[in-house]
């Protein structure tokens, strides 16, 4: 479903005015980025955990957040723990068109787009749980959970992914709808990572995702497909981050071409802000599996997280 001017700017205007009115408290609670030096030069050690259940709550400056723009990464929920996450992606191609025309449009800021939706719960210690809806009535079911953790005699990090996704709500395939709706697409996969420090991160997923071909089954070769998705942050400041990933599909079924990302994001506190560019608008598993339209359409979009913990 896309939403219309009107409505777009009645969100921004809204998201805007509670963003500012909480980014003076957020930021007052946001931890130094990096340690003070102490008298001799050198950099002050972090007070110690109280016990190793506060550990998740304690910011990771190397991974900040539990996605880079759609894949996710393996940062842990603490338990109880809450994150919200708003994605925007707008569907005004930046290619089209004079530059006159682009600014116009305000570089696409002026059409509708594609909004999700998406409520993360630490529900036991090293496992989360969340739902993600799309406007495009497209809802994700996602668990995750923590197998391998980097420093606990591992390189990496190593979380289990399982998903169930539905076009059309979830229901049940409808022979008087469209093609493509009532889709129902599982997903199984492990979401791998390494942090360098307060630096930098990489993560990869590897997943099996299934009915990602909205074509009938009996009119196609292959109806699943395998993906393996590399994503990384930078941190060029304090608080600032370069953000890019790429989605290739390597067996099964792959149309259209590899669905890439990149952008910058600014974090405040327990927020994040996040503008990015991509081929695609797609922001789910089956989504991303089913790769963009063309490798020559960009299109903007943003992301704003929130942890509640």
């Amino acid at each position: 479903m896309i939403v219309r001017h009107g409505r777009l700017y009645g969100l921004l205007v809204s998201l805007t005015a509670f963003t500012l009115g909480v980014a003076a408290s957020a930021a007052a609670q946001d931890p130094p980025a990096d340690p003070p030096p102490s008298a001799s030069g050198t950099q002050e050690q972090q007070p110690p955990v109280e016990n190793r259940a506060d550990e998740d709550r304690v910011l990771n400056p190397g991974m900040p957040e539990f996605t880079v723009v759609n894949l996710p990464t393996t940062l842990r929920l603490p338990r109880n723990g809450f994150a919200f996450r708003v994605s925007h992606r707008f569907a005004r191609d930046l290619t089209e068109g004079s530059l006159g025309e682009l600014v116009e449009d305000f570089f696409g800021f002026d059409a509708g787009a594609q909004i999700g939706l998406e409520l993360r719960y630490g529900l036991l210690r090293g496992w989360q749980v969340g739902i993600y809806r799309t406007s495009n009535r497209t809802i994700q079911l996602f668990t995750q959970y923590t197998v391998l953790r980097q420093g606990e005699s591992s390189p990496l990090t190593v979380d289990a992914l399982a998903a169930l996704e539905g076009t059309n709500n979830l229901r049940d395939d409808d022979p008087d709808q469209p093609t493509g709706e009532g889709l129902r697409s599982p997903a199984l996969g492990a979401v791998v990572s390494r942090v360098f420090g307060r630096t930098a991160s990489v993560s990869m997923m590897a997943a099996w995702v299934g009915n990602t071909n909205p074509l009938p089954a009996d009119l196609v070769d292959h109806n699943d497909t395998v993906v393996l998705g590399v994503g990384g942050r930078l941190r060029v400041r304090p608080t600032v981050y370069l953000v890019a990933e790429v989605v290739p599909r390597l067996a099964g079924n792959t149309p259209n071409v590899t669905l890439g990302s990149f952008g910058i994001e600014k974090r405040v506190g327990g927020h994040a802000f996040q503008v990015n560019v991509s081929n695609g608008i797609g922001s789910t598993l089956a989504q991303m599996a089913r790769g963009a339209g063309s490798a020559d359409t960009w299109f903007i979009g943003f992301n704003i997280n929130r942890k509640f913990y």
